[in-house]
């Protein structure tokens, strides 16, 4: 039995004390994968997997996460609230399983979700946020630099779902992030002063990309808005190239995040370049996910 249900829908939707521990266990089972020796904290769990479009990295590694961790999966079909209210499904799915993840455009449908649900409710991703990527992000720099003390984030790139749980981290943990950009492109002012109201790190937005990455311990990018050359002309000059890493401390972690347009957000010499670790970051999906699941069905 669940001492008390919780739901991952954002970063900030847990407390700073949790996220941390999460990161501890992701680094534990980190080990224990490469050890072959997953410990079986799901026997005899059910969880409910709902992507309904063509994503792989979360869905693989949360499905091969249950399996190997000695529980079962289930992928559902359809789409979230297309034909009934998303509050009644979490409630039906709550008499089958001990935990759902889901995927899908609206965060106020997996609001729904988690309200209808007895059972933990993981967002997967939707357009305003994707916390399970950042949190196997912050979990790789946490084994890459041994800690995240001081550690100062640029993102550069518009203001997205990737963009906006980098924030939602700095809510609550002590890290600073910078989100670089064209003017007009940066996150929402009331989207930043909700989360500065009680947050634990700091943020800021900037269209000065060569001040952002001068101080930056890890940088990110996500996606160009698609479709309008205007737009791509505006950020052009925010493309992450071999040149602009060229000056940068070795030990900066370059992680841009999939899918990867090569001559749009980054070139091909910047993906080649040693401080690009983003096939090692996206391993920790699989850690990360896994301590996620582990915490919120009381394993």
């Amino acid at each position: 039995m669940l001492l008390m249900k919780r739901d991952f829908l954002a970063l900030n939707s847990l407390t700073s004390d949790t996220v941390t521990r999460l990161l501890d266990s992701a680094q534990v089972f980190s080990r224990a994968f490469t050890d072959r020796s997953m410990p079986q904290l799901l026997a005899g769990k059910s969880v409910a997997i709902w992507f309904p479009d063509s994503g792989f990295r979360n869905r693989v590694a949360f499905d091969l996460g249950v399996q190997l961790m000695g529980g079962k999966v289930t992928h559902v079909p359809g789409e979230l609230g297309e034909r009934e209210d998303p509050a009644d499904v979490g409630a039906y799915l709550s008499n089958w399983f001990d935990a759902i993840v889901v995927r899908a455009p609206d965060i106020a449908r997996v609001r729904e979700l988690a309200r209808g649900a007895s059972i933990p409710v993981i967002n997967g991703r939707t357009s305003h946020n994707h916390p399970c990527e950042i949190l196997g992000d912050l979990a790789f720099i946490q084994s890459a630099r041994g800690s995240l003390s001081g550690l100062q984030v640029a993102f550069v790139g518009p203001a997205g779902n990737i963009c906006h749980s980098w924030f939602e981290a700095s809510a609550t943990l002590p890290i600073h992030v910078t989100q670089v950009c064209p003017p007009g492109f940066e996150a929402s002012e009331t989207f930043l002063s909700e989360l500065r109201e009680s947050a634990a790190g700091e943020m800021t937005t900037t269209p000065d990309i060569y001040g952002a990455l001068k101080h930056a311990d890890v940088i990110c990018t996500d996606t160009w808005p698609g479709g309008i050359p205007e737009i791509a002309d505006q950020f052009r000059p925010y493309q992450i190239t071999a040149e602009i890493l060229a000056p940068i401390p070795q030990e900066c972690l370059f992680l841009p995040c999939p899918p990867v347009h090569r001559g749009e957000e980054v070139d091909a010499g910047a993906m080649m370049d040693p401080r690009c670790r983003v096939t090692q970051a996206k391993a920790f999906l699989l850690h990360a996910q896994n301590a996620l699941l582990a915490e919120l069905t009381d394993a």
